[in-house]
């Protein structure tokens, strides 16, 4: 424990020194138009973002996150040689996004001359002292400290379009900052996007609600940080070249306890179709799973990675919400997803994966089907036409750049080709000059 808490407050001088090196001004150098693309970064005290990562290790009941500051929020490399695999926790995305805005090359010091504002804060890091520190119970609370912030220093910032312009990222669910004000006993999760102060930001979410207009579901970061061209490039090769043996493989835990539900039914089949000798289309298995009970493969990924590039299809059943980060992990590794419900990406990525055009990439079974009228996965797995395979990991190829988050300080080359995080950024200027609009026309 004092080891990790070492290198928590080295890691955290680290990325102190990055935020002091961001310099007064940072412009575009020319090449790049930074026309409606300006953005101000909120100066906020370090008890909304730095601070919170000394804390790291001062919440027993949630786990210490000490270790996955490294890299400023990639995490520790998986092993010594790797320059592009890291053991990243999905709470780390705050950091990573903030360490990749201070490169964003359209910065401007002056808030009146931008047209968004970037809020630094780390919002899933703050709730944990709601959900499972000495403020438990108090989780209405949360927010209301930045928003009185927001309003005594330099209010004009905020009160130029109430809010209208600001966006911030939350690296989990919006579920978990959805609690109802004056829940009696107070549920799961805290009330972030409940709190009226908030309604006119912009959230970036891991998974977002149907119907909020603020919020907006981006990529969960995977494990794989590419710092250059040659790299990326080398994986997607690597990932066109696998020979897929195995047609459908699921990564995860669930589907053991006697209630039905998807994933008891996706073990029961895949368990069942174990040791068929007939199988069509090459295969050498019809269906794999990698047992990941316990959050045992959620900071290895060579547990589930090896196994999701030998097979075609992965599985995406929904757990307890319907988004999944293994989604983003099988189409790194060029594994075809399958997705049971609307909202586990269909509803979500539509800044990141091609809405109007699902089906180019993806397969949906209705959840409902398999579990309640006895469809068979494997049996539409195998009907579909090798050649429709082929094509649809053709397109995840192409989606592959979309959904990872490249290496802060990446080659130029790299920063040529647009990953998740400029493709949020790109939506979230889009979302809040629409927004103005309305508001303007409104007004």
């Amino acid at each position: 424990m004092a080891t990790c808490k070492f290198f928590a407050l080295f890691f955290f001088f680290l990325f102190s020194l990055a935020l002091s090196q961001q310099g007064s001004t940072v412009q575009s150098d020319g090449t790049v138009d930074c026309s409606n693309r300006w953005i101000h970064i909120r100066r906020l005290p370090t008890r909304f973002n730095l601070d919170l990562l000394a804390n790291c290790s001062e919440y027993p009941l949630f786990g210490d996150f000490c270790p996955y500051l490294a890299n400023h929020g990639l995490g520790q490399k998986t092993h010594n040689h790797s320059y592009s695999w890291y053991r990243t926790d999905n709470l780390m995305l705050e950091l990573i996004f903030h360490r990749r805005m201070l490169e964003y090359p359209c910065l401007t010091e002056d808030p009146n001359f931008a047209d968004a504002v970037y809020l630094p804060y780390y919002a899933a890091l703050d709730a944990l002292r709601y959900l499972y520190g000495p403020e438990y119970n108090s989780s209405a609370e949360h927010g209301l400290e930045l928003f009185e912030f927001l309003q005594e220093d330099e209010p004009g910032i905020w009160k130029r379009h109430l809010g209208h312009d600001h966006f911030l990222v939350m690296a989990r669910p919006a579920w978990d900052f959805s609690q109802p004000l004056g829940n009696e006993p107070p549920l799961w999760g805290t009330s972030f996007l409940e709190l009226p102060e908030f309604f006119n930001v912009t959230t970036l979410t891991l998974e977002s609600r149907a119907w909020p207009w603020q919020e907006q579901a981006i990529p969960y970061p995977t494990s794989f940080h590419p710092p250059n061209l040659a790299l990326s490039d080398s994986w997607i090769q690597r990932v066109q070249k696998s020979r897929r043996s195995v047609m459908a493989m699921f990564a995860g835990g669930g589907g053991v306890s006697a209630t039905p539900n998807i994933r008891r039914s996706i073990r029961i089949e895949c368990e069942n179709a174990t040791g068929n000798s007939t199988i069509s289309g090459g295969y050498v298995k019809l269906c794999e799973i990698i047992d990941c009970s316990n959050g045992i493969c959620e900071h290895d990924p060579i547990r589930f990675m090896r196994p999701m590039l030998q097979a075609s299809f992965c599985l995406q059943p929904p757990g307890e919400t319907p988004t999944r980060r293994s989604t983003f992990d099988g189409i790194l590794a060029g594994c075809i997803p399958v997705f049971f419900e609307d909202q586990s990406a269909k509803l979500q990525y539509g800044w990141h994966l091609p809405e109007n055009d699902f089906e180019s990439f993806a397969v949906f079974i209705p959840k409902e089907e398999v579990v309640f009228k006895g469809k068979k996965i494997l049996d539409v797995l195998r009907r579909i036409p090798r050649s429709r395979v082929r094509r649809m990991r053709e397109k995840i190829l192409e989606l592959i750049p979309r959904v990872l988050y490249r290496k802060h300080n990446s080659s130029h080359g790299l920063r040529a080709k647009k990953d998740a995080f400029d493709i949020s950024i790109d939506g979230a200027l889009k979302k809040i000059q629409s927004r103005l609009e309305e508001v303007a026309l409104a007004q």
